[in-house]
């Protein structure tokens, strides 16, 4: 749309079904660059991707023609397929339903993008669920306990 202009900043929280560890190390990487393809080819810009076994943190610049759920949508349903045309688990990959969004100014975009990247550091000292509960604080989100991403069910 001519003369729109704006500065968008979200961060997305993307948890695996069951919070199982199914994000393998051998292919997560290929896997990042699949998700940039998706956030490029609908006219955002990755800034920041990374996660854990169980959960993905993308940092993305948006423009105003999507909204965050659809994008969340299209991020999730084609790497599900991808992952799973690709059998790089032994089960069906699934993120589990709902999403993390949270949004920053320019001048945090730095230090969120470093979180991003040192996710092992991070969740050496500090749980998902710890970690997810404080985010919905910070950002002043009202939540439901039994609806927040909780441990997996093996633990």
């Amino acid at each position: 749309m001519a003369n729109t202009y704006t500065q968008i900043y979200m961060q997305f929280v993307c948890v695996v079904k069951y919070r199982s560890n199914l994000i393998h190390t051998s292919w997560k990487v290929e896997l990042y660059k699949y998700i940039t393809g998706i956030v490029e080819a609908k006219g955002h810009k990755l800034l920041a991707i990374n996660g854990m076994p169980d959960h993905l943190h993308i940092l993305i610049s948006m423009k105003p023609h999507q909204s965050t759920s659809e994008l969340c949508q299209v991020i999730k349903a084609n790497s599900s397929r991808w992952i799973n045309e690709r059998k790089f688990t032994r089960s069906k990959f699934e993120w589990q339903s709902g999403f993390g969004a949270f949004s920053y100014s320019k001048s945090h975009v730095s230090s969120v993008a470093t979180y991003i990247h040192n996710q092992e550091i991070h969740h050496a000292k500090k749980t998902f669920h710890k970690e997810y509960q404080e985010f919905l604080i910070e950002h002043e989100i009202d939540f439901d306990e039994n609806y927040t991403f909780h441990e997996p069910l093996d633990e």
